[in-house]
């Protein structure tokens, strides 16, 4: 029922994709492991075990051609805001994830090293990422912004909100309209993750030192 999906606005079921279902009952399983070993749930065994799982769909596989990366960096050069065009160009080059970008603090970058020092990912392993000529010029031109305030130490800061408070910076609407003016409707700002990685393997590093810049932390989620 859950890979048949929901019906939309015609009545017509909109299927999910496998890996959505794989996700979904990934977690449930999670709650039942905890709950039987962690909280003294009286079962046997966790019944989601026993439930086959849809095989995982294909990889993401979308590169930028020479003509695309062009286009986009020309659009996301011409926006109002200079943070938009450094996040872009920063994740470009790193692999990092949009919201280990967004989340980062001065006190992380190193520019002397020329590294930056991530403490939360997604996978909860800290990692050092290098940062290459391109990515140190966007950053230096991020801490030296102009219009930095002192109330924050956010390397890409947003507006106070009604608290007071500056938040990470949000650029979606920016991205959306980016991707229309190069003629990049399909692509995905986590795209930018794979290219770069995809760079990275081009440039001749191991298999073993790609996954310590991208925080993969299997060969299979590797490739």
């Amino acid at each position: 029922m859950r890979l048949a999906g929901d019906p939309d606005e015609k009545g017509k079921l909109v299927p999910r994709s496998n890996n959505t279902v794989r996700l979904e009952l990934a977690l449930l399983s999670h709650l039942f492991t905890v709950a039987i070993k962690e909280w003294g749930l009286g079962l046997p065994f966790n019944p989601v075990a026993q439930i086959r799982r849809p095989a995982p769909g294909a990889g993401r596989n979308r590169r930028l051609t020479p003509a695309e990366n062009k286009r986009l960096l020309a659009a996301v050069d011409a926006y109002s805001n200079p943070m938009f065009s450094w996040i872009v160009r920063i994740a470009l080059e790193t692999g990092m994830r949009l919201s280990e970008i967004s989340g980062l603090r001065l006190h992380q970058v190193d520019m002397e090293k020329r590294v930056v020092r991530l403490d939360i990912t997604k996978n909860s392993s800290p990692r050092t990422v290098p940062l290459t000529k391109a990515a140190t010029a966007a950053f230096q031109a991020a801490i030296e912004n102009p219009v930095r305030p002192t109330e924050t130490d956010l390397v890409f800061f947003g507006e106070p909100g009604q608290d007071g408070v500056r938040r990470p910076y949000l650029f979606d609407k920016a991205w959306t309209d980016a991707k229309k003016a190069a003629g990049l409707t399909d692509f995905r700002f986590h795209d930018l993750r794979h290219e770069a990685v995809s760079r990275l393997v081009e440039a001749g590093l191991s298999d073993q030192e790609v996954a310590a810049i991208s925080g993969h932390k299997s060969m299979q989620m590797l490739k």
